[in-house]
């Protein structure tokens, strides 16, 4: 969804990262004033990931911390990226929703998404099956009661009478709600419940509008106005592009490394951890890394080659609490007017 002000929607996107020297509370009070600073600085969003058992985000739970910041907040829609679906029972998941729907006056969106075969499902006893096979069940039981105030579990994973959804969602027909997708299979689930898709850092240009064509062609659609797809950059700007760059260069495989190790198999499954170096690179590459006028270029290249309408810059890269704030600042007043200006 824009806003009608806006053609493009452009948004902070916080993990709570962990970078060595931090303890969690610095993680996570950095992300909370980042967050505000957005506010601040005029962007229109604030994404908040949603990590368990490791430092790559010190945020176990997206919703609770986006009530945080709804609370404090005055303008900025708030959403997640993402409530780990599997992890969670749909119809709770709902009646979060339900409430930061309420609370804020429908400044809430939710993003939920598959996750990934990780300890997670151990612990929270939700299991492999629902990871491999259960997403779009737990969907649609998330979708229905979002939508009819109401759930009942008529399928093969939840099977329990019909309940009222208290509260009922404000919004109509209900909460904006969006997917993570990563594979052709989550695409086209998305496309068929008309969902709109949240597509991830490590994905370039071609590959976004790569997965916009597919979901276009999916839904019956093709050349269609974009339905709200939002997509995940590393949003960095310096006074010069080689500063940037080697700020990112020196600082992001600090928090990489320890942090991308930290994602369990909850099975004996191989598995090969990303190279923090080469993922750092990629990431400077391929986003908004540099001066005003690349950021600003980058950012227009993407809205314009890919279809998508709405941008989450990932700002807290450098690890260090006044330069993440620095960053979210100058982002707000050397980039965003000018990339909203260029799209009218």
């Amino acid at each position: 969804m824009t806003d009608p002000a806006h053609s493009v929607r452009l948004g902070v996107f916080l993990l709570g990262a962990r970078f060595p020297g931090m303890d969690d509370g610095d993680a996570l009070r950095t992300a909370y004033e980042a967050a505000l600073a957005a506010e601040r600085a005029g962007f229109d969003d604030v994404w908040l990931a949603e990590h368990h058992f490791m430092s790559y985000g010190t945020c176990p739970s997206a919703v609770t911390m986006a009530g945080h910041i709804l609370g404090a907040t005055e303008r900025v829609r708030v959403g997640t990226a993402v409530s780990v679906l599997s992890s969670w029972h749909p119809v709770a998941l709902a009646e979060q929703t339900a409430l930061l729907d309420q609370l804020s006056g429908g400044r809430f969106t939710l993003g939920v998404g598959r996750g990934g075969p990780w300890i997670d499902l151990e612990v929270f006893g939700t299991g492999l099956d629902r990871y491999e096979h259960g997403f779009p069940e737990a969907l649609d039981l998330l979708l229905g009661a979002l939508t009819d105030g109401r759930a009942a579990g008529t399928g093969e994973r939840f099977r329990f009478r019909e309940v009222a959804v208290v509260p009922r969602a404000r919004s109509r027909p209900r909460p904006p709600v969006v997917v993570a997708c990563t594979s052709a299979g989550t695409l086209e689930l998305a496309a068929d419940r008309g969902l709109p898709m949240l597509l991830g850092l490590d994905v370039d240009d071609a590959r976004r509008a790569a997965f916009t064509r597919h979901y276009a062609a999916r839904a019956g659609r093709p050349g269609a106005a974009p339905p709200g797809h939002v997509a995940a950059a590393v949003g960095h700007v310096a006074d010069s592009t080689a500063g940037a760059v080697a700020e990112l260069r020196a600082a992001l495989p600090r928090w990489l490394g320890p942090g991308l190790a930290g994602y369990r198999p909850v099975d004996d499954r191989p598995r090969r951890p990303r190279d923090p170096v080469d993922y750092a690179e990629h990431l400077c590459r391929i986003h908004p890394v540099g001066a005003a006028d690349l950021c600003v270029r980058r950012l227009v290249d993407t809205f314009a080659a890919t279809g998508v309408r709405q941008v989450m810059l990932m700002v807290e890269g450098c690890g260090e609490r006044e330069r993440v704030l620095e960053n979210v600042a100058r982002l707000g007043a050397e980039v965003l007017p000018r990339v909203r200006a260029h799209f009218g």
